[in-house]
Parts: C-alpha cells; sequence; structure tokens
C-alpha cells in the first residue's frame, strides 16, 4: 500500500482541481467497481458489492484534494502574486517549490530577503500579500505566456522513506485514506460498501456533503490524517497525538461529536487484534465527517486518522506502520458493520 500512496502524493489535486488524483483514482478502481460515477462537485463514488446485500448501510470516505495556492494578479516585473486554496502555514512555505498552471511551470514562493527586513517585520509571519511566484520571467508578457490569473499552484515534494518507518510527502493529507480505500476496493468484501472520493474538503468539507446527501448511508467510516504535535516546541499537554502510536480513533474534534457507539467497536477492534491505537488528547481539527453527519437527516459518523506531522506544509511526515494498521482497522470495520447488518443492528 506504501508504494501505491506515494504514487497517490506525487499527483497534484489542490481544492477544485482534483482532476488528476480523481482520474487516476478511477482508473485503479474500475475493475473491481460494481458501479463508478462522478458527480457535478468533483466527488467520485464508487459502489462495491459484497457477500451481503446492503447498499446504504456503510460509505467509507476521503478527500482527494490538498492545500496549495491560485494566481491572483500578474505583475509588470513578470512575478506571480497568489493567494492560497486551504489552510496553509505562510511561515514555511518560503524559498518552496512550486508547479504552476497545466503546464506545469515550476516555480519558487519568494519574498523581500531577510537582510532587507526591519527587526518588526522578521518576527511576525509574513502576509499573504507580501509573497509572490518568481517563475523567471523577465516582464508581465513574457509571464502571461507560461501562466494566467486563476491557474493552480501545487507544491512540490518527493514522496521518500526515511528514518525509523517514517514517510515524508506532500498531500499525505489525505491521499492516504484513498490509498486505504483503493486497497480495499481490491479485496473480495463481505457486505455492500460505497467508497467516496471526496472533493474540496480542505476548503470547507463541501464535497462531502454532496456525496452523502446522494448516497443516502446509514453509517460513514472517514479515512484521514490528523495533526501530530509530537516535537519539541509544544508542550506535552498538547502534543494531540503522536507518529507511530497507532491510528488516531476519534471522539470529538472541533467540528464534530462522533457516535459513541462506533467509537467503541472500533477501539474493540483494535484491542481484541492486537493494533496499537490512540486518541486526540487536545480537542482540535475537522473533516469530512462534520458534513456527512450533518446530511439529510442525520448520519453515524465515526473517523479513523494518522498522526501526521507538518500537515498543510509542502512536506508532512507520516509512521508506514501507522497506515498499514489504519487499513487493517478499516478491513475489520467492515466485518464488523458486516455482522451488525446481518443482527438487524
Amino acid at each position: 500500500m506504501i508504494e501505491l500512496l506515494k504514487e497517490l502524493c506525487l499527483l497534484d489535486g489542490v481544492s477544485g482541481n482534483e482532476d488528476a488524483v480523481r482520474n487516476y483514482i478511477a482508473a485503479r478502481a474500475k475493475p473491481y467497481a460494481d458501479d463508478i460515477r462522478v458527480d457535478a462537485i468533483g466527488n467520485l463514488i464508487v459502489f462495491k458489492k459484497g457477500a451481503v446485500s446492503a447498499p446504504n448501510a456503510l460509505m467509507i470516505a476521503a478527500h482527494t484534494d490538498e492545500v496549495g495556492v491560485m494566481v491572483t494578479h500578474i505583475t509588470d516585473q513578470g512575478y506571480l502574486k497568489f493567494d492560497f486554496v486551504g489552510g496553509v502555514d505562510r511561515r514555511v512555505v518560503i524559498g518552496k517549490p512550486v508547479t504552476v498552471g497545466e503546464k506545469k511551470v515550476p516555480g519558487v514562493i519568494g519574498l523581500k530577503a531577510v537582510h532587507m527586513t526591519t527587526k518588526a517585520e522578521r518576527a511576525k509571519s509574513p502576509k499573504v500579500d507580501e509573497l509572490y511566484i518568481d517563475i523567471g520571467a523577465k516582464d508581465k508578457e513574457s509571464a502571461e505566456k507560461m501562466a494566467r490569473v486563476g491557474d493552480y499552484g501545487a507544491f512540490v515534494s518527493d514522496a521518500v522513506g526515511f528514518g525509523n518507518g517514517l514517510l515524508k510527502a506532500k498531500a499525505i493529507d489525505d491521499r492516504l485514506g484513498c490509498a486505504v480505500m483503493l486497497k480495499l476496493l481490491e479485496e473480495d468484501l463481505p457486505m455492500d460498501v460505497t467508497f467516496a472520493f471526496t472533493a474540496q474538503e480542505e476548503v470547507g468539507t463541501r464535497g462531502a456533503f454532496g456525496a452523502a446527501f446522494s448516497v443516502h448511508p446509514e453509517t460513514a467510516l472517514v479515512l484521514e490524517t490528523t495533526t501530530a504535535a509530537d516535537i519539541p516546541s509544544v508542550d506535552r499537554a498538547k502534543r494531540v497525538c503522536y507518529v507511530g502510536k497507532g491510528p488516531v480513533i476519534l471522539q470529538i474534534d472541533s467540528s464534530t461529536i462522533y457516535d459513541r457507539a462506533l467509537f467503541e467497536e472500533l477501539r474493540a477492534l483494535a484491542e481484541g487484534n492486537g493494533l496499537p491505537w490512540q486518541t486526540k488528547e487536545l480537542i482540535a481539527g475537522g473533516n469530512d465527517a462534520k458534513a456527512i453527519q450533518r446530511t439529510r437527516e442525520g448520519v453515524r459518523v465515526c473517523a479513523v486518522s494518522a498522526a501526521v506531522r507538518y500537515l498543510h506544509a509542502p512536506s508532512s511526515v507520516a509512521s508506514v506502520r501507522d497506515c498499514e494498521n489504519i487499513l487493517r482497522l478499516a478491513r475489520l470495520f467492515i466485518q464488523s458493520r458486516t455482522e451488525a447488518v446481518k443482527g438487524g443492528n
């Protein structure tokens, strides 16, 4: 699965421009799908029959999009002004490479050199209007031949293993969930499952609402990543969760109170099968569960996330074993839901 995850992370799919990711996933999923469709907002909905017929019992969701930038103006000097798409940390983007537009024009995010800044300027994060993308153009006319206002920009990062079983890549949030769902699609499933590869999560969980509305599931499992703050500069009480300590089974975050019975079900499955697990030690963040839970008359939701360092940055870090254990736990959850359906629960 990790090689698949690497391939997915190398694709560009900034929110609202997920085409390359969606097309890749659709091609991988098609041989295993009983029904596959793309809705108006860009969600890829894949239905696969299982041994037990239960068309609307379970939906598993993960988002395809990633954070990035969009060109808003081209200066007379040929620099690209931009705004962020999604919640990007401005502190870490200076000097980072990007590719712009369908031509994948190489560029680098620039800012006034540190030698030219005041002490006050160095003490705060730069404002977005102080940043620009340098694509090597000599003037506006030459820049306009390479890029246009409205073009998306994606961060450039490799996808490599390093250290003690860690993976570094962009867009681990949430290509991990997509990779897990693709691996599940390749398997013989004990019950019917609808897999929702959602769009535009990073700009407000927009795709998930429509996906859940059309699928109308009784229960939904969201596969995600979440902030790991297990780093030296963060107080022990605020570290949220830890890379390498197992899947994060969510009870509550800033957007959702998760179904208590489903939380306990996931916890029992992890403990009963020797899988390490953890939960958030600090209430923060949110994901597609927020939108899914509030669709129609309401949906029972649960979520399993990987603890990831440096979310919404040009590169993130996750544990390979955590990723693999999320696949195992999701597989166990499908089996458990199958037994519940058989029992009428």
